[in-house]
């Protein structure tokens, strides 16, 4: 059985973890990061020199990091049609748009989670809060833009091109629950945490 090193906690290990259960392989994930530590020990550096999770790390001892890069590889591993589209220029869509999760999304929206929920109310950077509300309010609306043209994120089915956001999109809607209107992200969102897997990996897990 495959092995995913890293907290459930952990945005990254979560699109893993949810990518897995939309494919139906089963896995076995292990708490290294955060308050289980672990991640500077030799033998996992020798996996996951970052230092970060998530890693997989496969029965016959490959391992990879970087959470959109094993996402996919596992899709076009199992030839997961439920994740990986198969024309050409709807896959690199998805793809666009889950490096944009990481280039545009995780950037804004991280000040804002960690002043919020790992930050005591007295330590608060509320520059960098305010900050982080503004760029990420700013890609919602790109989100919403998009998800007025496409049922979701790359086309009108469902692929891995959610997952990423997805994950951010959970944070987004508990972090500003005063948020500016989104109807189409809102119908969106509404479509991918009614999804058995999305319920069972990400929604169960509280922010922290």
């Amino acid at each position: 059985m495959l092995k995913i090193w890293g907290r459930n906690t952990s945005s990254n290990v979560q699109k893993v973890i949810w990518a897995l259960a939309e494919m139906k392989v089963p896995f076995e994930r292990i708490d290294v990061g955060g308050a289980f530590g672990k991640t500077k020990d030799p033998a996992y550096l020798a996996m996951n020199p970052n230092s970060l999770v998530p890693t997989l790390e496969e029965e016959d001892g490959f391992t990879m990091w970087e959470s959109n890069s094993i996402t996919r590889y596992l899709a076009a591993k199992h030839k997961a049609t439920v994740l990986e589209p198969a024309d050409l220029r709807t896959r690199a869509r998805a793809q666009m748009w889950m490096d944009w999760q990481l280039s545009v999304m995780a950037p804004a929206i991280t000040p804002v989670f960690w002043n919020l929920i790992r930050m005591a109310p007295d330590k608060r950077d509320h520059k960098a809060i305010e900050t982080g509300t503004e760029k990420t309010y700013a890609a919602a609306n790109m989100m919403d833009t998009q998800l007025g043209r496409t049922k979701f994120i790359a086309s009108d089915e469902f692929s891995y091109g959610d997952i990423p956001v997805g994950i951010m999109i959970y944070r987004y809607m508990q972090l500003f629950p005063q948020r500016p209107a989104t109807p189409n992200l809102d119908r969106w969102y509404a479509a991918i945490s009614s999804r058995p897997a999305f319920k069972e990996q990400v929604a169960v897990v509280p922010l922290s």
